[in-house]
């Protein structure tokens, strides 16, 4: 029974010690910083606007023609007939409006500027860039956008046609005006081909 009672008081007595003694806590390991990532404390930046109180615009009106406020300012641009995504860059940059903003949170300060470079892009953009250079008539160098592009393409077409030039007759005939193959090819309405004769009774 003594020795009994010796052992339990021994236990006792470590788990009493164990208790007591610090525990030595592991050093943390330091973490590795991520590249590009926010100082500690700041939140990264959403793409989306901090002032909520801002409606946006679904529409914003520019050359006369409604362009999706949801998109940014440079691929929004690309919505005007005649403006593709170089000539975007260089109105966008021209009117100093930022070519990733959203362009319906877009002040009207701003949206006058892209529409008076809009306005003025023939004296904006080098005449290698244009898409009517060296008129006809005139002999201009102009940059035409909106429905003054299909105003433009029908008079063209008309003026090939008035004066009986190749693609002119080509295109009154409603035929392949570039040159492609007309034999297997490109039929409309009725085929052009072989016509056989009815076989002899």
């Amino acid at each position: 029974m003594a020795k009994e009672d010796n052992k339990t008081k021994i236990e006792k007595t470590v788990q009493a010690a164990v208790k007591q003694a610090p525990v030595e806590e592991k050093p943390k390991e330091a973490k590795k910083e991520r590249k590009n990532a926010p100082p500690k404390g700041e939140k990264k930046p959403s793409g989306k606007p901090q002032e909520k109180d801002d409606e946006i615009k679904h529409l914003v009106r520019i050359a006369g023609t409604d362009l999706k406020g949801s998109r940014s300012v440079l691929l929004a641009m690309t919505g005007i007939k005649g403006i593709n995504r170089r000539v975007a860059k260089i109105l966008v940059l021209h009117s100093g409006v930022d070519p990733k903003a959203t362009i319906g949170y877009l002040e009207d300060a701003q949206i006058e500027k892209l529409q008076s470079s809009v306005d003025n892009i023939s004296n904006i953009i080098p005449t290698w860039m244009m898409n009517k250079q060296n008129e006809l008539i005139s002999g201009e160098y102009k940059h035409v956008i909106g429905t003054d592009v299909y105003m433009s393409l029908t008079e063209d077409l008309n003026t090939m046609k008035k004066t009986r030039s190749y693609k002119g007759l080509r295109h009154d005939r409603g035929l392949r005006v570039r040159g492609q193959r007309t034999r297997a090819t490109g039929r409309r309405g009725t085929t052009v081909g072989v016509s056989r004769s009815a076989p002899k009774k």
